[in-house]
């Protein structure tokens, strides 16, 4: 799925930052990192990210005054002071663009609207909800594929408690993400209670359940986990199972508007923690994703004998078995990963 490439000169900007974590926290100095679909804040002395902002939900919270403040949410909580004039300019760009991207009121789009209604009702009988879900499935851009993984990610949360959010533990999060997808780095939420195994939301999400961190032998298995999980939404559109939920008139209204109701997700929870997981690759692909990633498969092999049928291929051919895959990630980073439901 396509991602925002249409900014290439700003590719790798960076900038200095002030970033409070909270409200009424001490302010912090960062380095601010634009990258393809994110915001990267990273220490400037280790340069270990700290936290990862989703670029289509980044927005200014105090236009045409400087130093420029961002947020990764109106209601966030935590912001980061901009004064660098070219960092602030490529993410009004990056704004602007999405901003295009949004069908516009206005006579044309009433008129396209209408005209869209009439064929649909017109239609009904041939064109069959499912194939229009479909449409709206290969066609929607990567910042609704965003909102909409936000959307699901609330309700869900109603039955597994709010993702993790202690500070160190979120760094670690990102930091291996950047580690396993150094193009595109997923977002990686961690879940308290009720999921039971890793699973994918629209927008590149990620989820894992708390207790499988909190008693993995080691990062090489989370790794694991998440190579594995990675493969499934690649071949898993976590897209059209949402939209089965939303129903014919959300997702007409999504088509129409670009944006579907806030409610649309309500009661999706239930659903999404209900359905089995995805088919689970073969292990050819399993094998090449430890490959191009350099991590052991030996370690997560091991941990996953008895529930998945590639384990024993991916214990006896680890791509690595006779020479050391890269580190995944440091022994601090991996128990700050373990406490990330601490707070």
């Amino acid at each position: 799925m396509s991602r925002m490439t249409a900014l290439k000169k700003y590719q790798r900007l960076e900038a200095p930052g002030l970033w409070r974590e909270r409200p009424g926290a001490q302010a912090r100095d960062v380095i601010v990192g634009l990258r393809e679909a994110t915001l990267v804040l990273s220490d400037p002395r280790s340069e270990a990210p700290l936290t990862q902002w989703s670029l289509p939900a980044t927005q200014r919270m105090n236009p045409g005054q400087m130093p420029a403040r961002f947020a990764p949410g109106a209601d966030a909580g935590e912001e980061v002071e901009i004064d660098d004039g070219e960092m602030i300019a490529a993410l009004e760009t990056v704004h602007r663009a999405i901003e295009r991207r949004k069908p516009r009121p206005g006579r044309l789009r009433g008129v396209l609207t209408a005209a869209l209604l009439v064929t649909v009702a017109a239609l009904a009988l041939f064109w069959l909800p499912g194939q229009m879900k479909s449409y709206a499935s290969r066609m929607m851009p990567e910042p609704t594929r965003a909102d909409l993984g936000d959307l699901a990610l609330a309700d869900i949360a109603r039955l597994t408690g709010q993702p993790c959010r202690a500070v160190p533990g979120r760094r670690a999060a990102a930091a291996l993400a950047q580690r396993l997808f150094p193009e595109a780095p997923p977002r990686i939420e961690i879940l308290r209670d009720a999921l039971g195994a890793p699973a994918h939301l629209p927008g590149d999400l990620l989820l894992l359940p708390a207790r499988l961190v909190e008693t993995a032998d080691s990062p090489d298995v989370i790794a694991g986990h998440l190579l594995i999980e990675h493969l499934r939404a690649e071949t898993d559109d976590a897209v059209r199972p949402l939209l089965d939920h939303m129903g014919l008139g959300a997702t007409l209204r999504l088509l129409t508007s670009g944006a579907a109701p806030a409610e649309a997700a309500k009661g999706y929870g239930e659903a999404f923690l209900s359905r089995p997981p995805a088919a689970e690759p073969g292990p050819d692909q399993q094998r090449a994703a430890f490959e191009a990633a350099q991590v052991s498969s030996a370690l997560y092999g091991q941990a996953m004998k008895g529930q998945s049928a590639a384990a024993e291929t991916l214990v006896k051919d680890d791509p690595f078995a006779l020479g050391a895959p890269l580190v995944v990630m440091s022994d601090e980073s991996w128990l700050e990963l373990q406490a990330i439901c601490s707070e």
